[in-house]
């Protein structure tokens, strides 16, 4: 028995290499799928080949093509995943997969666009849709929540900004729909964090009767910020800078020490 690895673009073509260099039909070979392959992710992640291991009876190859074959030995790796030589193809994913169709909701469309992207980072991950008048909200467990959070949040802002803008592209014009992606109850601890440091960088800005300035932030922090302190009426909040972080500045307004001076 010898045994032959191909690599292609999808099983098939794994499949029709080795056919074409061991001079073989298709029905004549039975072969281990050693690795599936995978697409690339919206052009964030590189593709990965399909690779198989053909095994052959020494009597079977055929010497005659000319063409010269490294045999890589005949071990077979406990996980791979066995093929019978009467597999069909017809149902094998050909290039990248068509994952925007125009009979999905938004709601499963950005679920499966979420879940492509975080198949290429986690392989856990579990998502469920939920649907209210601000739109459409994802939430994520797994079990390594931390990698797709990222510093500050900024990855699951990345992944959010990206899925957002894939839906609303194939919504066919109609009004925007706003995605907002949770991991493991991130945004609630977030959004708590921050109201409690709004309140107390405003009282802070009161009493030394100066502005206090946050550091760069995303759109979605500075209006929890914002909408924590909107009806503060010793203070007020503006952003400031430019692109998507940017800071945060809350003022003591003018007037607020005299108020508290009457209470």
């Amino acid at each position: 028995m010898s045994s032959f690895e191909f690599e292609g673009k999808n099983l098939d073509k794994a499949v029709k290499k080795a056919c074409e260099e061991l001079n073989q039909s298709p029905d004549d070979i039975s072969y281990e799928v050693l690795s599936r392959g995978s697409s690339s992710i919206f052009g964030l992640a590189g593709a990965k080949k399909a690779k198989i291991r053909v095994n052959l009876p020494e009597k079977q190859l055929d010497t005659g093509s000319g063409t010269q074959i490294e045999d890589h030995g005949t071990e077979i790796p406990a996980e791979s995943e066995i093929v019978s030589k009467d597999h069909t193809f017809e149902h094998e994913i050909d290039d990248v997969p068509q994952i925007y169709s125009s009979e999905e909701n938004p709601s499963e469309l950005g679920r499966s666009v979420l879940q492509r992207i975080i198949d290429a980072i986690t392989s856990d991950a579990k998502i469920s849709v939920e649907e209210n008048s601000e739109g459409i909200r994802l939430n994520v467990a797994c079990s390594n929540a931390a990698l797709l959070i990222g510093k500050k949040g900024q990855t699951l802002a990345a992944m959010q900004s990206i899925v957002e803008k894939i839906i609303n592209k194939h919504n066919n014009g109609n009004h925007k729909i706003r995605i907002q992606v949770d991991v493991e109850g991130y945004l609630e601890t977030r959004k708590s964090n921050l109201e409690r440091l709004a309140a107390r960088l405003a009282d802070k800005s009161k009493r030394i009767r100066k502005p206090i300035s946050l550091g760069q932030m995303s759109a979605h922090d500075r209006r929890i910020i914002h909408m924590a302190l909107k009806d503060d009426p010793d203070v007020r909040t503006k952003s400031r800078g430019e692109g998507y972080m940017r800071k945060i500045v809350i003022f003591p307004q003018k007037n607020s020490m005299r108020r508290q001076h009457l209470r």
